[in-house]
């Protein structure tokens, strides 16, 4: 029998200052065969050449880092190992990999690029673009809305426009080819306008199983759209009149001022159709139901929101939509494991240790702000974002667990009250340590601190935090996400992830193993293998509660509990049964945006997608030709 992650963990890494978990035995091989999944996402993702062990890493990660400290590189070297032992703290997997690796390769996990122009020179540099980013490890975010609609002329060279949709085929293909043989898949993001004369074709893209498999769609649902919807009102799409042709311009007479992605200004732009907002909605509630896409984003509220509003425009998020960005915006992505801050797990005094969360948190910011300074970028334009706003992501994982281990129900009043303590603790530390970092290393160059103070979120703040900005600056521009962080959840014993419900007690799991090669591994969660080590064969845990198990409107509740403390966004699904009445499944979107949400996103088993996960049945093992979902197409 191999010895198993966790008895690594105790043998290779001392237990962390904060411990959170009372010790227990070593655990055995959770597959029954080497290698542990654990493992095997450790040797698979992270492991470099010669290092023995995942303590071997998180040496080589903490140095790194530590390495862009003006002084004291060896406390800070310290105080950062610290913090990644026991998995307290969770880098983004491209930090995991790269950090103090002699590789082209960027620390950052995804990036939003730059604005396509509407021809076919700068179409295919804006390909060239995301090929070079990929390239080095990062997603790509993309927004489609800058390209003209099918059957539109071209002005010049003549001919009739296929079509965004149509041109997103070639950055499909793109991330197939360039990946093809790698362990990691490659992730995307498309989005849309939802007044974009082409919106009904890119809804039903993915109705056609086979095609942009590399993409997670987006519509990008503006605040007029839902007032039209609540109205029952009819919706122009259009598109900039000086984008098209004469004769275009001549065909279409309506005209209407809009804020156009590639756009500096409103423009003006022509109205080509007009259909009810009604039946474009339940046009995208439908192919969401049936297909799992596309989701939603509300872009309005995204970039009202947006501390940096008064000087960007956001149109696109990372692939798994917790980071909207601008243009040539990147992910710099962390998140504090909540089941390592948990005092007498399953006990009756059990509790959350807020004060050590809000000191790891301070420790987390500065990590994440030392990632920017140590990255490589694949572009310039990228770098030159980056360093201009310092955003960062840090968010919790684990959070499923950390409340089976608290004794509370995911679907409870109790645990959404945890969980928005447990953000809201997060949030405030990030925000205090970044003041300091400012005052130490100074503010990001893109602040301008009256029409940062004026930010909604900025001015929902503390107070000593927001007199600290308004003295000192702030390092970093944003500081919370929420990602899902599936792969890395993985690499810490199949930790929940982010903060979605546990999907089951054993779950298969088929992962990548190489040179486009996959396997099917048994999983147990985290905290429902502690109770088994703990107790033996005694029922429990009594709070345990499977994703199947908690309603729509549950998860929903769990979303807007902690996005008041996320200043950049959430990735969230919501796991709803096969047998959902339709009207039921569209009012949670109308909901979500009543709760004021970001976006939202859904999963429905179906014919398109199969499942997500499989979950151990009862006597057997799932049959092997059913669908699994790979872990590495998010934030890990």
């Amino acid at each position: 029998m191999c010895q198993s992650w966790i008895s690594l963990e105790t043998r290779f890494g001392r237990r962390p200052r904060h411990a959170a978990t009372k010790r227990f035995a070593t655990l055995k091989d959770m597959n029954d065969r080497p290698p542990t999944l654990s493992r095997l996402v450790w040797e698979t993702r992270y492991r470099v050449e010669g290092e023995a062990d995942v303590d071997a890493t998180r040496q080589r990660v903490a140095h790194a880092l530590a390495s862009v400290e003006p002084v004291e590189r060896k406390v800070w070297a310290a105080r950062y190992l610290d913090l990644l032992k026991g998995f307290r703290f969770l880098p983004g997997g491209r930090i995991l990999a790269g950090a103090g690796v002699d590789r082209d390769l960027t620390l950052f996990n995804c990036f939003v690029m730059g604005p396509i122009p509407d021809d076919l020179s700068g179409i295919f540099e804006a390909l060239r673009d995301a090929a070079l980013t990929m390239q080095q490890g990062g997603g790509v975010g993309c927004d489609f809305s800058t390209l003209r609609p099918a059957g539109l002329r071209g002005e010049r060279v003549g001919g009739t426009a296929s079509g965004p949709v149509s041109f997103m085929g070639l950055w499909d293909s793109m991330c197939a080819t360039l990946l093809s043989t790698g362990v990691r898949r490659g992730a995307m993001m498309g989005t849309l306008r939802c007044d974009h004369p082409d919106i009904e074709r890119f809804v039903d893209a993915k109705r056609d199983a086979t095609a942009l498999r590399n993409f997670n769609l987006s519509v990008l649902v503006t605040d007029d759209f839902m007032r039209a919807l609540a109205a029952d009102a009819p919706w122009e799409l259009v598109f900039p009149v000086e984008q098209m042709a004469h004769r275009d311009r001549a065909r279409f007479q309506g005209r209407r001022i809009r804020v156009w992605p590639g756009c500096d200004a409103p423009v003006a732009c022509a109205v080509l159709r007009t259909l009810p907002a009604r039946a474009l909605w339940m046009r995208i509630m439908r192919a969401n139901y049936d297909t799992a896409e596309p989701g939603v984003l509300f872009i309005d509220r995204i970039n009202a929101e947006n501390n940096l509003a008064y000087r960007e425009r956001i149109g696109a998020t990372n692939p798994c939509g917790e980071i909207p960005l601008p243009s040539w915006g990147a992910c710099d992505l962390g998140a504090l494991n909540l089941t390592a801050f948990v005092r007498e797990p399953f006990d009756e005094t059990a509790s959350l240790d807020l004060d050590a969360l809000a000191d790891a948190a301070g420790v987390a910011t500065r990590m994440l702000d030392a990632v920017i300074d140590l990255s490589r970028f694949p572009l310039p334009e990228q770098a030159e974002q980056a360093r201009g706003s310092r955003r960062i992501g840090l968010g919790i994982t684990g959070l499923a667990d950390a409340l089976v281990m608290l004794g509370l129900r995911y679907d409870s009043t109790a645990a959404r009250g945890r969980a928005e303590a447990a953000m809201h603790t997060v949030c405030h530390a990030a925000y205090r340590s970044s003041v300091a970092l400012a005052v130490e290393k100074g503010p990001f160059p893109y602040l301008v601190r009256e029409a940062y103070l004026a930010a909604p979120f900025v001015r929902r703040l503390p107070e000593d935090i927001r007199a600290g900005i308004a003295s000192g600056g702030i390092r970093n521009s944003h500081l919370t996400a929420i990602a899902p962080t599936g792969t890395v959840s993985l690499l810490a014993n199949n930790l929940s992830s982010g903060i979605e419900p546990v999907f089951s007690r054993v779950q298969y799991r088929r992962v990548r193993t190489g040179a486009g090669r996959s396997d099917r591994y048994r999983a147990e969660d985290y905290a429902v293998r502690l109770w088994r080590e703990r107790f033996g064969r005694r029922p429990g845990p009594p709070a345990f509660v499977a994703a199947h198990e908690v309603t729509p409107e549950d998860h929903l509740a769990m979303q807007a509990a902690v996005q008041p403390h996320v200043d950049n966004a959430i990735s969230k699904t919501i796991n709803v049964p096969t047998q959902i009445p339709f009207a039921s499944f569209e009012r949670l979107y109308r909901r979500a945006y009543d709760l004021g949400l970001k976006g939202c996103t859904t999963f429905r088993p179906n014919p398109v997608t199969g499942e997500i996960l499989s979950e151990v049945m009862e006597g057997r093992a799932p049959d092997a030709s059913g669908p699994c979902c790979g872990s590495e197409r998010e934030g890990g």
